[in-house]
């Protein structure tokens, strides 16, 4: 004898799952920019914490800290910089640094911002590293999935809550 299987509610169930998907790349992508921005000012944190010295030109075999106009062009750039979103589905991603930053004159030269923080960043022949860009990624990296997943988890709870994503039931 076969069996009869009715479910209610089913209909209510498949708007509310359709309603959470269309709702994912929104949350996906406000729970990033939240997350990048925490990134964002830990680096300028780090940035305002490089030593410097007076600018002396380094003997061979020698190295110098990057100069206090080194550091001055790294905190004007205002800080870090969030790219453009990269968005495929419902993966969102990202980037933060000084690469977009621009030119600084600096000593009658124009240079790039993104070199001189790259300098000061990973070192060189001739300056030693200051990694604050590694140090705010690894101390801000946690805040920022704390507040990505906090982010998340209210954008779905407020999904759930309408069943559809937004539209009202």
């Amino acid at each position: 004898m076969p069996y009869e299987m009715k479910a209610k509610g089913m209909e209510e169930l498949s708007a509310m799952l359709n309603g959470m998907a269309e709702a994912s790349e929104p949350a996906a992508s406000r729970a990033v920019y939240k997350g990048a921005g925490i990134v964002a000012d830990e680096i300028k944190k780090g940035a305002e914490s490089i030593r410097t010295a007076p600018f002396k030109f380094a003997p061979e075999g020698s190295t110098r800290l990057p100069s206090p106009e080194e550091k001055a062009v790294i905190l004007a750039a205002g800080g870090a910089g969030i790219a453009k979103f990269d968005k495929n589905g419902s993966e969102v991603q990202t980037s933060v640094g000084y690469a977009k930053s621009g030119y600084a004159l600096m000593a009658g030269r124009v240079k790039p911002i993104p070199q001189i923080a790259n300098a000061i960043n990973s070192g060189t022949s001739f300056m030693p590293k200051q990694p604050f860009v590694r140090k705010a990624a690894r101390t801000g990296g946690k805040k920022a999935m704390e507040a990505m997943k906090e982010s998340i988890v209210a954008d779905f709870e407020a999904a759930m809550k309408n069943k559809t994503g937004g539209n009202e039931t």
